[in-house]
């Protein structure tokens, strides 16, 4: 070639990029590359050896806390003591509300009225008996007297002011529970019960 493009000298031009760079280029990348791999490889190897005793841990805390939150504080329930009776008698047989108070107050209940029944209520009481009190007391105070006579009608007086309850004996009378049945009675309602529906079945 003459002229501008004439060539002169013993070095020529190089006409493309020199190859050994793109090599190396590409071989750094490729390092990286594996490097990457294999740290992530390493990871999940710890996790396999070391997580299933998180997760363990982890599940067994989820249950215990599914657990507590399925057993119930036990009931709030109004001690004997606490407890207002006034007892009457429905029947034709003297004496029994009288006996009957004096067995109620060495339990522990306090006795109000001890009396015959009204004309509402005398001689119309058919079973065992019938426990009257205030709408609130149908869960708290009148299940504490139901313990005492198993088989008596509970019943809300809308009327009443106070809080205390009435015990009618009725034609059924034939007492007061045992007091060990009694007590047994009693301590099941305060006693804390599980729900194992509420529990996982995982757990």
């Amino acid at each position: 070639m003459g002229g501008q493009y004439k060539i002169t000298g013993d070095k020529y031009p190089r006409m493309r990029p020199a190859r050994r760079r793109g090599r190396l280029a590409v071989a750094g990348v490729a390092c990286v590359t594996v490097l990457g791999v294999l740290g992530w490889g390493t990871l999940q190897l710890i996790d396999v050896f070391t997580g299933g005793d998180k997760a363990s841990a982890a599940g067994a805390a989820g249950c215990a806390t599914a657990r507590a939150s399925a057993s119930p504080a036990a009931a709030v329930l109004p001690k004997p003591g606490q407890v207002t009776v006034n007892v009457l008698n429905a029947t034709t047989r003297s004496g029994l509300a009288q006996k009957t108070a004096d067995e109620l107050k060495k339990r522990g209940f306090r006795v109000g009225d001890v009396s015959n029944a009204p004309k509402e209520y005398d001689k119309k009481v058919t079973g065992t008996g019938l426990l009257l009190g205030p709408a609130a007391s149908l869960k708290t105070s009148l299940t504490v007297l139901g313990t005492q006579l198993p088989g008596a009608e509970h019943r809300a007086d809308a009327a009443r002011k106070d809080a205390a309850l009435d015990l009618i004996i009725g034609n059924g009378f034939k007492g007061l529970a045992k007091p060990a049945d009694a007590d047994a009675a009693l301590a099941g309602l305060t006693a804390p019960r599980s729900t194992p529906a509420a529990e996982k079945k995982s757990c």
